[in-house]
This record gives C-alpha cells, sequence and structure tokens, in this order.
C-alpha cells in the first residue's frame, strides 16, 4: 500500500550537502554556480523583531493572464493563484508529492486512489469543503489540463462521504501523484458551484481555501488579496510548498511593472518590497547593497528547439551537426552572465529532483567539435539553405544565446539568419513551421517527466515518433518509480542520441530582490510568500 512518507529536515539537509559538494569536484560539465541560493529551498532569517500586519507590495514583471490556475502554466499565474487557492497534494522541497487539503492518501495498484480529505476547511465564502466540491474540481481539471487529460485519460473521480474520494484509473499509472501534486496548472480545489458554472470556460470568481482570499483585479495595474481570518493550516513544518502556512500581512498587492529598470528603482526606493526577475547583470549591485536581499534561483531549461516538420532541421543530421556544434560553455555566460544564474547539464528533467534526474545521452551534451558538424553537415547534404533562429529581446537572455548560437553555426559552415520579434509574435510564428528553423526558448521545470514539452509532438515544431510514444506510456505505465525511471533514462537516451527534439543548452535561473525587513519568505519555484511579515 503506497502511504505518503515526509523527508525530515536532517536527510533533506545531508542530500543538500552532498549535492553541494558534488558541485566542487572537476566535472567540467557543471558550472560552479551551485550555491545555496540555487539548490532549493532559501529560508530568510532575522532576529528584528516581527510586526503582524501591514502590506507587501510586490513586482511582477509580466501580468498573469488569468488567476484561473486551472488556465494557464503562467509564472505570474501560478505564483499569485496558490495564495488563494490550494490542493489536495503539493510538492516538498525535495519534489517528493506531500498532503495540503488531503490527509492522506493511500493505493495499492496504482489504479484505484483513495484521497481521505482534512475536516473542518473553510472556504473563503465561509462554506466547508467537502468530497462533492473536491469531485467537481478535479473533474474540472482533467478537462483543462494537458498532462491531466493525456495522461489520466477518462479518469473518474467518486465521492464516497463528505471527507473521502476515490480515483479510478483505466489501468495503473505510477506518476499520478506527482501530475497530480505538479504546481504548474494546479487542480485547484474550488467550490462546487463555481467550478460547475465555469465549465471549461473560465473562471470570474476566485474563491479557494487559501490564506490569502482576492480581492481586486485592476487590469495592467494590481491584484489585491487580503488575509483570510478562518484560514485552516496545516500543522506540520513548512517545506516547500507543504506544511504550515502563516497569513501575517493584512494585503498584499502584485504591481504590474513590465520594465526591468522601474522594478530595480522601485526595489531601492523601497516602493516594492519584493520584485520578480532583477536584471541578470544587476545582480551583484543588489546583492551588495546592505538594505536589499538578492536571490537567484534555477526555474527551467534553456533550450534550442528544431523545427522537425519541415526544411532543414527535418533532417537528424542536420540535428545533429548544430547539436555537435555548440560551444555551451560560451552560450550560457553570455546569456545568463553570471554564474549563479546558471547551469551546465544534460537533464531534461530539474537536476534537483534526485528521484527523475538523469545523466543518460550526456556524451552528447555540449561537444563542442565543429570538424565532427561539417561530416554531419555533408551527410545531410547541406548546400547553404538559410537557417533561422526565432528569438526576441523582450527575454534578453534568448537574444543573447541566439546571436552566440548563429556565430557558431556560422564558424561550422551554416547560413544563419536571426529573425527577432517581440514576445507576443514569437509564440504565434513558432506554431508556423514555414517561419523559423531553430528557436530559442525557456521551458520551465515539471515535476516528473510526462508533463515535459521536449518530448510532445504537439508543441511547436513538433513531429510524432513510435519510440517516444512507446517510451513515454511504459514510463506512465510502470508499476514502481524504479521501473518507470528505467524507462525514463532510455528516453532521455533516445532524445540526445537518435532523435534531438532540442539542444538543451543548460538550466537557466531567475533573480528576485526583496528590502531587507522583508523576512519568512523562501524562494521555491518562486517566491513563497504565505509566511512572510515585515521587521521594524
Amino acid at each position: 500500500m503506497k502511504v505518503f512518507r515526509n523527508v525530515s529536515l536532517l536527510l533533506l539537509s545531508l542530500l543538500l550537502v552532498a549535492f553541494l559538494a558534488a558541485c566542487g569536484s572537476d566535472d567540467a560539465d557543471r558550472s560552479e554556480s551551485e550555491t545555496d541560493e540555487t539548490e532549493g529551498t532559501t529560508e530568510k532569517k532575522d532576529e528584528a523583531e516581527a510586526t503582524e500586519g501591514g502590506e507587501l507590495n510586490v513586482a511582477l514583471n509580466a501580468q498573469p493572464p488569468t488567476m484561473d490556475p486551472m488556465f494557464s502554466t503562467a509564472v505570474a499565474t501560478r505564483d499569485v493563484t496558490r495564495l488563494v487557492f490550494e490542493t489536495l497534494l503539493t510538492i516538498d522541497s525535495a519534489f517528493q508529492a506531500q498532503p495540503m487539503l488531503a490527509e492522506s492518501v493511500e493505493s495499492d495498484d496504482n489504479e484505484t486512489y483513495t484521497f481521505k480529505l482534512r475536516e473542518d476547511v473553510k472556504f473563503h465564502n465561509g462554506d466547508e469543503m467537502t468530497a462533492e466540491d473536491v469531485v467537481a474540481s478535479m473533474e474540472r481539471w482533467m478537462q483543462l489540463s494537458s498532462s491531466a487529460i493525456e495522461t489520466f485519460g477518462t479518469a473518474k473521480f467518486e465521492a464516497v462521504d463528505d471527507y473521502t474520494v476515490t480515483m479510478t484509473l483505466e489501468e495503473p499509472i505510477s506518476v499520478t501523484l506527482d501530475i497530480i501534486a505538479s504546481p504548474g496548472q494546479a487542480p485547484a480545489i474550488m467550490p462546487k458551484e463555481i467550478a460547475e458554472a465555469a465549465g471549461t470556460d473560465e473562471l470570474d470568481e476566485y474563491i479557494g481555501t487559501g490564506p490569502y482570499k482576492f480581492v481586486e483585479w485592476v487590469q495592467d495595474q494590481y491584484i489585491h488579496l487580503e488575509k483570510y481570518d478562518d484560514y485552516s493550516s496545516l500543522d506540520t513544518a513548512s517545506d516547500g510548498l507543504s506544511g504550515k502556512k502563516e497569513a501575517k500581512l493584512d494585503d498584499i498587492y502584485f504591481r504590474m511593472v513590465s520594465d526591468h529598470s522601474t522594478r530595480l528603482a522601485g526595489l531601492q526606493t523601497g516602493e516594492y518590497d519584493l520584485v520578480y526577475q532583477v536584471p541578470l547583470d544587476n545582480f551583484d549591485q543588489v546583492k551588495n547593497d546592505p538594505n536589499l536581499d538578492a536571490e537567484a534561483e534555477l526555474v527551467g531549461n534553456l533550450n534550442l528547439v528544431y523545427n522537425k516538420q519541415e526544411g532543414p532541421m527535418s533532417d537528424i543530421n542536420m540535428r545533429k551537426a548544430v547539436n555537435t556544434a555548440l560551444n555551451l560553455d560560451d552560450v550560457l555566460l553570455a546569456a545568463l552572465i553570471n554564474e549563479e544564474t546558471m547551469l551546465l547539464n544534460s537533464s531534461y528533467m530539474n537536476p534537483q529532483i534526485e528521484h527523475w534526474a538523469s545523466d543518460a545521452g550526456s556524451e552528447f551534451y555540449n561537444q563542442n567539435d565543429i570538424e565532427l558538424a561539417k561530416e554531419y553537415l555533408e551527410e545531410a547534404g547541406y548546400d547553404g539553405e538559410e537557417i533561422r533562429i526565432l528569438t526576441t529581446r523582450d527575454y534578453e537572455y534568448y537574444y543573447s544565446a541566439a546571436v552566440v548560437i548563429k556565430e557558431q553555426l556560422e564558424e561550422a559552415g551554416m547560413n544563419v539568419e536571426l529573425a527577432v520579434y517581440d514576445w507576443a509574435t514569437v509564440t504565434e510564428l513558432r506554431e508556423d513551421p514555414k517561419e523559423w528553423e531553430l528557436l530559442t526558448n525557456g521551458f520551465t521545470f515539471r515535476s516528473e517527466p510526462s508533463q515535459i514539452l521536449e518530448f510532445r509532438s504537439t508543441w511547436a515544431g513538433g513531429v510524432e515518433d513510435e519510440k517516444v510514444e512507446e517510451l513515454k506510456k511504459a514510463m506512465i505505465d510502470a508499476e514502481s518509480q524504479e521501473e518507470a525511471k528505467e524507462y525514463w533514462d532510455e528516453l532521455q537516451r533516445y532524445g540526445w542520441e537518435e532523435f534531438l527534439p532540442v539542444t538543451k543548452l543548460g538550466n537557466y535561473g531567475n533573480i528576485y530582490g526583496a528590502t531587507k525587513n522583508v523576512q519568512g519568505y523562501e524562494i521555491f519555484t518562486g517566491p513563497i510568500i504565505w509566511n512572510a511579515y515585515k521587521t521594524e
């Protein structure tokens, strides 16, 4: 029978120490950037006297496209709405599924799961959460989440009694709990009537069980949340996204501030207490300011995506030529500037997720072999066709990476041009295979491999590959985590050696800045601010 196991803080600390010690080795494929600021949860500590109440002003670099967590994988949506909505399960700092609104979950066969719900949990409208609310919410998620649709198909949720829900799958699936716990496009629990009224349309009411409740959204200006006095917290230690939450602030305002320099200036003057995406070249400036804190966190893979549908890159030998030619040390340093915001690593999955991280196929990563690249070009019959790299300056590191890649591919004998557009145009053009051959794009981390976009035939430039689909299904249907990991290793190796859907350039990080009087927050999959408070 499967039951939850909490990872002790001691074990987690030992794992982190071991991981950081490995970073000091002579492994040439790793950057020297792995400090405790980029390797997991970093807790802010201060002995100054805490004050209850007050407001926190957070400067977002982009406005959330929606406040409906099931409707988008956008980081801004994820980070704002997780203060309002909660899920049955969530992840701890070791990326393991843990209970949240579920008190426990059990399964004997990976096919039928029984969720025992916490009692006396109140929605922001004052109603108690029951099994009927959970079933309606999960059924809505099953219609909206791409991961749920692809993995679970026609899974059935049923209310056994007021505080018990079962999930029945058509066949055993080993990654069920990982997907339900994933913070991206989260299966947020809401009142039954709201879930059913919205259906597959976007929510127009935002009522959850979280420590803060929604008040107002003034488009292009701010989103206002306020403390929920009747919040029911777990009493376990805070760990990643799991455990105890305490709303110590009266109000939180998420301000929409797209300009980098304006966010930085607002942080320095105290107009903003916490800011997203400090410019990479200002990291040291903020870190060395006695009034400010700066934290870096690895958040995803920076990839060079191949248009596999048509044109030169539909030939695997052309993709191998590009992959072989690249010097990724130079690409990452040009794009990400500071070694604390980058990591040379070949794993498609987050290297911090120990039970999924893989080095399979790593010998094909960062080869920097121009002569071998020329051999692949000759085998492909390349005769100088133009190769367009689709990119944007809205994310400067996308553009900087593209500039260096262009230079390196030209050295190997390719005719390369940059196609530079604003981000909105890039997202449109990448869906048209006639408009590009290569694309620089960031992919945020996923909690398990079936969710990652690199192997999805439906994502930009993708094609269906029989072996990819076969290995994905075997991984999902595996009877144990160990067996699933074996299939994932095989799939990653196939990706690097024979399929090459992308070239992973490395891991990229974001920088968050805060004033010194903001304490209690953590950086883990973005800022976690439900325990945040201010000191005098």
